[in-house]
């Protein structure tokens, strides 16, 4: 079905979902069940000391015979050392985003390693493609997590960041359905990368209260905040509450950083802090109404692919 798809043959995977590294969701054992289920899986290095990446990616290379990959946030504290590890452990496929490409890039190249990188407009995915990289994720505003400022939607950026590279293309943001990946590839994008609905799965490495959490979301239950720091996509809960009324005060940088405090998505994401933690989702959880199987989530996604894709033809 996907044998002439140009991300299927740059990560010879069967097929073009990719699921997104995220902070304390994103272990081995997700990584792997994707992978295992013919998507490419990508462990979240953003929310992991190098010597626990390294662990990670030890045990996913036991799980599965398969490519698989790690996500590396630029502005990492320790992104030497995370660069060391992906080295050492011979990882071939590696995602970057919040940062510039240019400067890890080359190196990753020397080393036969497919690079992706993540942007959020048109600029950025100029200046990605020509960073030398080998597939663009363009991810909109409604993906849960750190986003851009502009708060371009996904299927509006999509084609505009089509026209303007001619590089493999991953849709990112707001996808959780195969109706939803069929519309993002009509759009002009090669595969998806999808977070929110692999983050709501058995071997996702969230706590339990927190994938219960986004079963009880809706449509309005996310919002994007911290736009002075670092835009975020976020559950409301009393945490959220207590950002949104500072910065209705007018809060400085400073103020909000107090408030942000440390370590506050692994108490929310991964210890279950639903008051005090930072519950990072993504705008499509509304439509989650169950904890599945990675390999069901996949299978579900392929088949109302191709049945959507019946009934436009």
């Amino acid at each position: 079905m996907f044998s002439n798809n140009p991300i299927t043959k740059l990560f010879a995977c069967q097929y073009p979902i990719i699921q997104g590294g995220m902070v304390w969701n994103s272990g081995w054992k997700l990584a792997s069940a994707v992978t295992n289920a013919g998507g490419v899986g990508l462990i979240g290095s953003g929310s992991m000391t190098p010597d626990v990446l390294q662990y990670h990616i030890q045990q996913c290379k036991k799980a599965t015979k398969m490519p698989f990959g790690v996500n590396i946030p630029l502005i990492y504290t320790h992104i030497n050392k995370i660069i060391d590890v992906i080295l050492k452990e011979n990882i071939k496929i590696v995602f970057t985003s919040a940062g510039n490409p240019k400067t890890w890039t080359p190196l990753l190249k020397q080393n036969n390693i497919i690079v992706a990188h993540v942007v959020s407009n048109v600029k950025f995915a100029q200046k990605t493609q020509d960073a030398g990289v080998d597939a663009i994720v363009c991810e909109g505003f409604e993906a849960g997590g750190h986003n851009g400022k502009d708060e371009i939607t996904t299927f509006c950026l999509i084609p505009q960041v089509r026209q303007a590279v001619t590089l493999p293309l991953i849709a990112a943001g707001g996808i959780a359905t195969g109706a939803a990946m069929l519309a993002a590839i009509v759009l002009g994008a090669d595969a998806v990368q999808i977070g929110t609905r692999f983050a709501a799965t058995l071997e996702a490495s969230s706590h339990t209260h927190f994938k219960n959490a986004i079963l009880n979301t809706n449509d309005d239950s996310t919002m994007l905040t911290l736009k002075k720091l670092n835009p975020v996509r976020l559950i409301k809960n009393k945490f959220y509450e207590a950002v949104n009324q500072a910065e209705k005060n007018g809060a400085s940088e400073t103020q909000l950083l107090e408030i942000l405090g440390k370590n506050r998505s692994k108490l929310g994401i991964f210890e279950g802090d639903l008051d005090k933690g930072k519950l990072e989702i993504g705008q499509i959880a509304g439509i989650i109404n169950q904890i599945l199987p990675a390999q069901t989530v996949i299978e579900n996604i392929i088949q109302e692919y191709i049945n959507s894709k019946k009934k436009i033809v």
